[in-house]
């Protein structure tokens, strides 16, 4: 006679390989439901691999070692604007950030003008720290500002993360932003587009704002991309090779036979020179990045490249060192 079957809740338990993972819940973050997904190229799978990864991992217990250590604080940091339209954008973009990294915890400190101040964020904070900058090149901000602010916060084990350009997912965001403001999906040989940025003195950030320029030109398919500046620098003040101003670069590409011109702006969130270089467009002008998912995607990519670099060999400059990429 065939034995009977016994019941689940008397049969044994599987062997164990001595890791627990994590269970069937442990899948990606759903998308917000607001916003355009942005498909995925090369660039940005690898940026989506490194997400998962570290998420999967935070949930990897080994039997007989103590817990894992919580994960840093993403500190990220924005400029700050008088325009009121700002800061819900930049809250809006790091809910997305949160959506995409559940448990993560994210905080928001900003250079001037709005509140939280970053002086006030890392007060608060203890344990470690990694400031995300909001901004899209090398200068003063990230050079100076931010290096200064962990100074004066010895309570904090902290380091800096590269800012957000250049990166494929950046150029992603970008294009997706034109799309939205009515640029052609096939543009024409007459089409061309600005790319204002906010401008620097800093040689750093005019080489960085070209180099964005070239992959959103790569990301259009040639397409001519003319780097530009919100303002003009100072006279006597102005790197070589310095972006013209955004009303500049349409007369030069006008000039070149370019009579269907759109301005993408490589702005965070909506202010002063998001605002000028806008009305500075002689057809479309698309808006600020804000909450975009490819752009909530680089600010975790350049969060956990911060992590895993290690710059410098003594421990102040690891403290505070700029990862680069």
């Amino acid at each position: 006679m065939t034995a009977p079957i016994p019941h689940s809740a008397s049969r044994p338990a599987p062997a164990t390989t001595g890791l627990e993972q994590a269970g069937p819940d442990d899948r990606p973050a759903r998308q917000p439901s607001c916003g355009w997904a942005a498909p995925l190229g090369t660039g940005e799978l690898a940026a989506e691999i490194t997400v998962q990864l570290s998420r999967r991992l935070s949930r990897v217990r080994l039997h007989g070692f103590a817990p894992r250590p919580p994960a840093p604080t993403l500190v990220a940091v924005a400029h700050g604007s008088r325009d009121p339209r700002a800061l819900p954008v930049v809250r809006a973009l790091l809910d997305r950030v949160r959506a995409l990294r559940p448990g993560l915890p994210v905080r928001l400190g900003h250079v001037e003008l709005n509140r939280p101040l970053l002086s006030d964020t890392l007060a608060e904070l203890r344990g470690e720290a990694v400031l995300v900058p909001l901004l899209f090149g090398r200068g003063y901000h990230v050079t100076h500002d931010l290096p200064a602010a962990l100074a004066a916060a010895p309570h904090l084990t902290g380091r800096i993360a590269t800012p957000l350009g250049s990166h494929t997912l950046l150029a992603e965001a970008l294009h997706g932003r034109l799309l939205e403001a009515g640029f052609p999906p096939d543009p024409g040989p007459r089409t061309a587009v600005v790319l204002a940025a906010a401008g620097s003195r800093s040689p750093q950030s005019a080489q960085d704002t070209a180099r964005i320029a070239q992959l959103l030109s790569a990301r259009l398919g040639g397409l001519p991309v003319q780097p530009a500046f919100a303002h003009s620098a100072p006279a006597g003040d102005s790197p070589d090779g310095a972006p013209p101003t955004v009303a500049d670069a349409v007369r030069a590409l006008t000039d070149r036979g370019h009579d269907q011109l759109a301005v993408a702006a490589c702005f965070t969130a909506p202010g002063r020179f998001a605002t000028r270089c806008a009305d500075a467009a002689p057809g479309i002008a698309a808006a600020p990045l804000g909450d975009h998912p490819a752009l909530a995607r680089l600010v975790l990519h350049r969060y956990d490249q911060a992590l895993l670099a290690r710059t410098g060999s003594d421990s102040e400059r690891t403290r505070a060192a700029t990862v680069a990429v």
